[in-house]
């Protein structure tokens, strides 16, 4: 066997136990690569390789993230951004967030203030406030209706 099918057979194994562990992102998966000091023709080789055979698609991806960081409970707005951060296109991003169903950022933003409040009882309200804030906003919810659920239940 030639030195270059040698290159590709390698590069094309170890992708194939990345994508064993979790799907990644064409990005995700190119970064992995060169982390490897694989070359970047036998990368682009491979990478054409797995689309074709529809083992890597960002599409997908995006949408299997979106549903597990859901699931965690997270905002939308942090979604967004660590798709951003594992090179996921900006239009796969929007697309794929605007086919979510059955989220409604404000019931679960009520539902996980409401259960940090209750653990801050002996604390002043100013104080709990501002670390259930923080809190959620960690987690990627819109400040809007963060404060609009905080005021809310702080009546």
């Amino acid at each position: 066997m030639n030195k270059r099918a040698e290159s590709f057979d390698k590069a094309r194994d170890y992708a194939f136990l990345l994508l064993k562990f979790r799907l990644r992102s064409v990005n995700e998966l190119v970064g992995r690569l060169k982390l490897k000091k694989i070359p970047e023709e036998t990368i682009k080789e491979v990478v054409s390789f797995l689309k074709e055979k529809r083992f890597i698609d960002d599409n997908i991806f995006a949408r299997a993230w979106i549903n597990s960081r859901l699931k965690r409970p997270l905002g939308l707005r942090r979604i967004k951004q660590e798709l951003r951060q594992k090179g996921v296109d900006k239009e796969i991003i929007e697309a794929e967030t605007a086919k979510v169903k059955d989220y409604s950022e404000v019931e679960t933003v009520l539902d996980l203030a409401k259960g940090r409040l209750s653990r801050l009882k002996g604390i002043d309200q100013i104080s709990a406030k501002r670390r259930v804030y923080a809190y959620l906003a960690r987690r990627g919810f819109s400040p809007e209706v963060i404060i609009d659920t905080l005021n809310q239940l702080c009546r």
